[in-house]
């Protein structure tokens, strides 16, 4: 069994324009005498490799609280992909997927965009999760149209991977999120079991 870390570390990683970034506090050290050392957090929720529950971009959609685990863990399709998806980019890996066994939760490796036409595609097909590298799924200066496709499909979002060393296939995947009680996003520690 091989361990695969797809997670961005959260001091160092990209953030989302207009996103504050993580701060950590150090509340209390040894080396000043303490009786252990303690540390704070500070950080948007969705910093780093995180999900996006329902409740981001739908009033009345789901929090992360109320999502369960099954979207974040089980079997996944890794694709590798470039530029703007299309409805024909959708069905091909919808396709590959299912040649896999693996069609309910995708990863997207590379510098791609889901498009409104791909990510229709993607909502009809019931999937529950779909993930790519960006911190956006869709276009990052317009993502809204993409967001509410999705997520008013119930398709949950896990953005901000680190696939560069992941090849095309099969994957048990592991991605849950805090359970954050009425948050619209987490951050998570998401990592792939080679099969």
């Amino acid at each position: 069994m091989k361990l695969i870390d797809i997670s961005q570390e959260l001091f160092s990683c990209r953030v989302y324009p207009g996103d504050p970034a993580p701060e950590a506090q150090d509340l209390l050290r040894l080396e000043r005498g303490d009786v252990c050392n303690l540390s704070s957090l500070s950080m948007c929720a969705h910093n780093g490799t995180h999900i996006d529950a329902p409740f981001h971009f739908i009033s009345e959609g789901k929090t992360v609280d109320a999502l369960g685990l099954e979207p974040f863990v089980g079997d996944c399709f890794v694709t590798r992909r470039e530029g703007d998806l299309t409805a024909a980019d959708a069905e091909m890996i919808l396709r590959a997927a299912q040649a896999q066994n693996a069609v309910r939760r995708i990863l997207i490796a590379g510098k791609a965009t889901v498009t409104a036409e791909a990510a229709r595609v993607f909502a009809q097909a019931e999937i529950l999760l779909i993930g790519n590298e960006s911190q956006t799924v869709g276009p990052e200066n317009a993502p809204a149209e993409v967001h509410r496709i999705l997520l008013g499909s119930g398709v949950v979002l896990l953005e901000g991977l680190v696939l560069g060393g992941v090849t095309e296939g099969r994957y048990y995947l592991s991605a849950a999120p805090l359970n954050l009680g009425g948050f619209d996003g987490s951050p998570c520690r998401a990592y792939l079991i080679e099969q």
